[in-house]
Parts: C-alpha cells; structure tokens; sequence
C-alpha cells in the first residue's frame, strides 16, 4: 500500500508563536478530591440530547450509565459518582442557556471507586463491536470539540482508512493535560490506538508531537518498544515545530504529510483519521474495563491558581469546587474553559466540569487590565491577520462585512466556514478588533438562517 510521505522539520504556513506558559508541564497528575454533589449536563455533545434513565431518590453507582440515547451522534452519560439522584431538570451552563441535568448527591462514606462494569476480552472484536463498545463508554473528544469517538472513527463506506493520526500537539498555551497524558499514560494510550485502528481499518498510525515535549516522546517511544509488534500494523511517534495552532487536525496532516485536506473535505478523504491523545489514552483504560467516561484529566492553571497542576477531575464537579482547592480566590479572576486562544470566558461560576473542559485558565484581575483597557480602533489594512491565518483566509475582509452584518457573502464569497476559531487574527490585530468573537456571531446567524 502505498502512503504518503514524511515531511519531517516541515511546519504548516502562517500560524503564531504565542508564549506557552506551560507551567505544569513537570508536574505530575494529581486526583481531585471528590465533591460533595455533581451535576452532569445531558448535552455535553452535538447530537440529540440523551435521556436520563434514573429518577430522583434512586442510588447510584460511580460507573452507573443514568442518560441513554439512540441517536448516532449522541452519547450515554454515567454516574461520576456514588450517592443519591437529588435533582433533574434545568441547570446553569458554560455557555449561557440552562440545560437538562442530572444532580447526584454523592455518599459521604463511599469509597467512590469504579463499581459498574465487566471486564471483557476484546482481542477478537469486530470493528462494528468495537464502535458499539466505545459508544457505551460514552467518549467524546477530549480535546475540546467534544465530538462524538465512536462517529469520528466510524469510516464511511465509499471510504478507505489506512492512517490514524494521534494528535499529540496541544498547542493551546497554558494546558499541558495532553502532555501528561502521554508522560504518564502511554500504556493506555498504545492500547487504545490499537483499538483505533481496528476500529477504522488502518494499518498504522502516527503520533504528532509538538518538539518542545521531548519526554512525552521518549515515553511514547518506549511504549511502542513493550508492545512489541502488533496485529494492527505499525504505529510511530514523530516531532513536528513547536507552532499554534499546530493541534488543528489539517495543520497536523500538512506538517507531518505536507499534503493538504481539501476546503470542505474531512482527513477521511485522504485515508486518514485524526484523533486526540487523551481521548485514546481514555479508550485504552476504559474498554477493557467495560467502563464508561466519569472522569478526565484538567489542567487547573494561570497566575491566579496557588496550586496549579493537572488533576483527574470527575466529570460534574463544580467549578467552584475545583478553584477553592486549587487556591483561587473567587473575587479575583477571571475564568477561561480551556486556552487564552480558544477558550471561553464564563460569567458565572456555578457550572460543572464537562467532557470538553481540557483546561481552567485563572487570570487576575490585574492581569486582565491592559487587555481590558485597550482601545479597538478602525483596521489599518496591515496585512497582519491574513499572514497570520492557517487557512489562508481574509480575516479582515471578513471583519469588515461582519461590522455591516454582511453575513451572506462571508459564507459565500470568502469562505467562513473554513475559519476554524484558532484566535491567530485576533492575536496579531494591532488594531484590537474582535475578529473571532465577530466571526462566531457570523456563523451563528447563517446557521440559524439556514434553519429557518
């Protein structure tokens, strides 16, 4: 069969070079403590919202599913937890609207170790019992996107997969979750890209690992070596440049290929499949346990963290919970899920820990004054953000039309769809205009128009 080709040394174009902050890249993974009540959100995902399947008053088990779907692109939820169903029904969300969920009073006494689950022998599953068996842990991408795994590696049948892609990357400044993953995990995370890759058909898979991360690759490495050869094919880890946003799946197929992924193409069109670190990692503990997804790990960090690090959080806890251990002052901060490139500022601290939270950013207020203060001034036609864009975009032309609420022709004629909301314009822009947050409206407003 024949492959593509390296490129070693060869980095995308355009990009930025943000300060990584990775501050806890040296530390290991620590455990949260486990909260006095969680909350698990019913829509974690895209797809149809699942259906809770306990009622309040009902005992659970940590490991327990309380949330089943028949929807392909949805996912079952289960307990983080051991205690008490106390409430369902609407609660606040990270992203504004409240949401359907589930509120588990936890037993003081419990141990909260795993309870539900049969170990089961997967060695000679079929690519469609894997599929069913990832879907029952209820993954998602760990990453971020939170798309549903068993529907990223669900190949379609005109196509033909013959590389999974490990997103090893983790460009996002400040989050090193990823990092200690693959430090730490990296037995389970050579055990879930086997089952990738039975999954999907490939017959090897690369790992892409950003060069400022050298011990991930040594340990990655040395968990090839143990496992010896493999039914599945080969599986290899390769050093890209250090570059943001290299974690992007078409900036990471161009650095390690340098072919590129067509405009309005997926990997799938060119025999690959992309999948992140974590979420693998995830897929290579749980499977064989029989176990669904009731924890991740997060990066707690930021100048305003006294005790950042990363931690294994259960999925639910609150975030004021996880800020009160990690030592940051509630009235002093400002709250970011995720990156300063992608994440997203939150207004209000009663939300929980979901799937996609990869990381809790804290930045003082202090922090956040110069920023604050900064004027937005009219574009200069500098030229910054389109040298600065990984697709090859006109981020100013499209700032331009989103001030006129032009929304057509920024679908149309220049091609927003292509945006992907890496931040790179934003950060360059010497005129501080908000060109991401007008884009985010944009698409908003077409998709809703094309709803109706």
């Amino acid at each position: 069969m024949k492959f593509l080709s390296f490129l070693r040394g060869e980095a995308f174009q355009r990009g930025v070079h943000p300060p990584s902050n990775k501050f806890t890249a040296n530390l290991k993974i620590r455990r949260l403590p486990f909260p006095p009540k969680v909350t698990v959100p019913l829509s974690q995902h895209i797809g149809k919202v699942p259906h809770p399947i306990v009622r309040v008053g009902q005992e659970v088990v940590r490991g327990q599913p309380i949330a089943r779907t028949e929807d392909w692109l949805s996912v079952p939820h289960h307990a983080p937890v051991t205690g008490v169903i106390e409430f369902i029904g609407l609660r606040p969300s990270a992203r504004g609207p409240w949401i359907e969920s589930i509120v588990i009073r936890a037993h003081p006494g419990a141990t909260q170790e795993d309870l539900w689950g049969q170990p089961r022998d997967l060695s000679s599953a079929t690519s469609n019992e894997l599929l069913q068996a990832i879907w029952d842990t209820g993954m998602v991408g760990l990453g971020g996107a939170a798309f549903p795994t068993h529907a990223k590696l669900t190949v379609p049948k005109q196509a033909h997969v013959h590389t999974l892609v490990v997103n090893g990357c983790e460009c996002e400044p400040y989050l090193t979750c990823d990092h200690r993953v693959m430090v730490e995990q990296a037995d389970d995370l050579i055990t879930g890209i086997r089952y990738g890759m039975r999954a999907t058909g490939a017959v090897r898979s690369i790992i892409g690992i950003e060069d400022n991360k050298p011990d991930a690759l040594v340990a990655i490495e040395a968990a090839i070596a143990r496992a010896g050869a493999i039914p599945e094919g080969e599986i290899h880890a390769e050093m890209v440049p250090t570059k943001y946003p290299q974690g992007s799946e078409k900036m990471l197929v161009m650095a390690l290929f340098g072919t590129e992924i067509p405009a309005g193409s997926l990997p799938v069109s060119l025999g690959m499949v992309v999948n992140n670190v974590g979420t693998l990692a995830a897929l290579g503990r749980l499977l064989p346990q029989g176990r669904g997804l009731t924890e991740r790990v997060v990066t707690i960090t930021g100048p305003g963290v006294a005790k950042p690090g990363d931690y294994t959080v259960p999925l639910g806890t609150p975030l004021r919970f996880v800020l009160d251990y990690a030592g940051a002052p509630a009235e002093s901060h400002q709250v970011i899920l995720g990156g300063p490139m992608m994440g997203q500022a939150i207004a209000t601290l009663d939300v929980p820990i979901t799937k996609g939270v990869s990381g809790v950013l804290v930045l003082r207020k202090e922090d956040m004054a110069a920023r604050e203060t900064r004027q937005t001034y009219p574009c200069i036609k500098c030229g910054e953000c389109v040298e600065s864009c990984p697709m090859g975009l006109n981020p100013s032309t499209l700032g331009m039309l989103a001030a006129k609420r032009a929304y057509e022709p920024m679908g149309s004629d220049y091609h927003l769809g292509e945006c992907f909301e890496c931040g790179c314009c934003t950060y360059v822009c010497p005129s501080n205009i908000p060109l991401v947050q007008q884009f985010r409206v944009a698409k908003q407003v077409l998709r809703e128009r094309a709803a109706a």
